[in-house]
């Protein structure tokens, strides 16, 4: 109990209790139900959007693939490779000693973007780094937020990048792209919004419309993109910010049969329509990949539990994304196999498909 004291009086717990934040309320549930904590993968899986950085070191790299071992993980996509010598160095230090256990894909530099001959030089670039041993592209969020010219904002169908994604469409490569945030940080920070705490915690997440365009416009460029390149192979992070409707990301990816999409750092919201996500799996069990975002080995078993049980009413790992509990999908195993492996195996050719289930 937290004692106060005011007037020399002892303010009781319950007293205490009415001034007490949000932040200082972290119920136990008393509810009793069958429990199935997950602490190891069903199948072997890939997790296609890793950020391993500095675990790749000679005193590290064993240790990271003992806890891949220990979490059933049979490969990792390291999304920060960078581009030139940097990709080819961070390549030979991810195939070094467990060349199986790692691909890695390159980025794109945006400097010089307004020299009419940057297009070719950035398209030549990656056809360079994927000789080098780069297995896809990646595309931060800065693409359509913070990348600038000397104009403004680039937009991320910017048609100076076409020759980017279609050198991708040749070489046959997956451009795994991140595009703006979730919706409500650009929704007014009260009592309605679901992210709140989060932007609480973390303000610098705010976009404010005097530095950035709405959501929807950002977005609306990310998709305008994927259609004008239908032969490139796109993987939509985070479910493309549509985890909290599913609904109409299923009709996105009916319209756009190249976009694929992944599950990292958006658990919390599967976690919470268990019923229709499971649906949802099951229909589109082909375009749906395993990722996780932020390396950490204590939080994976969240996201098997969820994926693979049928529990009720369970914590999620991190309180400023998901103030509610989660429940179990409880996939049939052909789509777990599908999310967890088959669907990487196909679309990132460069992944060893002999470490996983034939």
């Amino acid at each position: 109990m937290r004692v106060l004291f005011s007037s020399g009086l002892l303010l009781t717990a319950v007293a205490w209790a009415q001034t007490m934040s949000i932040e200082e309320y972290k119920p136990k549930s008393t509810l009793v139900v069958p429990a199935h904590l997950k602490p190891r993968a069903k199948f072997a899986f890939v997790d296609v959007h890793g950020h391993p950085r500095g675990l790749f070191a000679p005193d590290r790299i064993d240790q990271l693939v003992k806890e891949m071992d220990a979490l059933n993980m049979g490969a990792m996509v390291d999304l920060d490779g960078r581009w030139g010598d940097a990709l080819k160095r961070n390549v030979d230090l991810a195939r070094s000693k467990y060349p199986d256990r790692f691909v890695v894909f390159c980025n794109l530099d945006y400097a010089g973007i307004d020299d009419p001959k940057w297009s070719a030089k950035a398209a030549a670039q990656l056809e360079k780094d994927v000789k080098n041993g780069a297995a896809g592209l990646k595309i931060y969020k800065n693409l359509g937020m913070d990348v600038r010219d000397s104009k403004g904002r680039v937009p991320v169908d910017d048609p100076r990048l076409d020759p980017v994604w279609d050198m991708a469409a040749k070489l046959k490569i997956p451009v795994l792209i991140h595009t703006a945030d979730p919706a409500p940080f650009w929704q007014p920070q009260d009592s309605h919004n679901e992210r709140w705490l989060e932007l609480k915690e973390m303000p610098g997440r705010k976009r404010s419309p005097e530095k950035y365009p709405p959501w929807e416009t950002i977005i609306a460029e990310q998709h305008r993109m994927f259609k004008k390149h239908p032969k490139t192979t796109y993987i939509n992070a985070h479910l493309g910010w549509y985890g909290n409707n599913l609904g109409e990301l299923g009709r996105l990816m009916d319209e756009m049969p190249n976009m694929y999409t992944e599950i990292g750092a958006v658990l919390a919201e599967l976690g919470r329509q268990p019923r229709f996500a499971k649906q949802w799996f099951i229909r589109y069990q082909n375009r749906v990949l395993f990722g996780k975002d932020t390396y950490a080995p204590s939080e994976y078993p969240y996201y098997f539990r969820v994926l693979e049980t049928a529990d009720e009413y369970f914590d999620y790992y991190r309180r400023r994304h998901a103030f509610w509990q989660m429940y179990g999908l409880d996939l049939p195993d052909e789509v777990l196999k599908k999310l967890y492996y088959k669907n990487a195996l196909r679309i990132i050719p460069a992944l060893n498909s002999k470490a996983f289930p034939q």
